[in-house]
């Protein structure tokens, strides 16, 4: 539905068309960018979207390790996900697990130096189509538009989540 309700009227509020189109073609770019990202990984580093966000988190990290339900945080996804994806990628010798030195009811993910090669490895292909599909896209000036944008808009969920 797309009428807007009027100013001050009661009932359900509508979308009006440039605001329908604008969120539809928002969701279209959530749905197909991550999409285009994962098919470069997989083919160039047999890396799932998610795995190279989560090696790349670690990677950035003091000592390349963080506790794994910050990361879960970080990855957007549940803990016990998160176990199972990291245990693949501790199966590739990517990453390994221990219990967090300052709390040991805490486990740390750990990238290897195995880990660090891959993701090294792994980056310029990724980054270059990062650049391609988006960066290069957009004017320097519409970049910061959009984190902008990105910032205001994460604030508003991030609230909504903690109400």
């Amino acid at each position: 539905m797309s009428a807007s309700r009027e100013p001050g009227a009661s009932g359900p509020r509508w979308l009006s068309g440039d605001q329908l189109a604008a969120w539809r073609g928002f969701m279209k770019l959530a749905q197909r960018l991550p999409a285009a990202l994962e098919s470069q990984l997989q083919r160039d580093s047999k890396l799932s979207f998610i795995e190279y966000y989560v090696l790349a988190h670690l990677s950035d990290q003091p000592g390349r390790r963080m506790r794994m339900s910050e990361l879960a945080v970080l990855a957007n996804t549940e803990l016990s996900r998160l176990s199972h994806l990291v245990g693949r990628l501790e199966k590739r010798g990517f990453v390994c697990r221990e219990p967090d030195p300052h709390n040991g009811r805490y486990t740390q993910a750990i990238l290897t130096d195995a880990g660090h090669a891959y993701l090294a490895d792994a980056a310029p292909g990724h980054v270059g189509r990062v650049l391609d599909l988006f960066v290069d896209a957009l004017t320097p000036n519409e970049l910061r538009t959009l984190q902008r944008i990105s910032d205001k808009v994460l604030a508003r969920v991030e609230r909504a989540q903690r109400a």
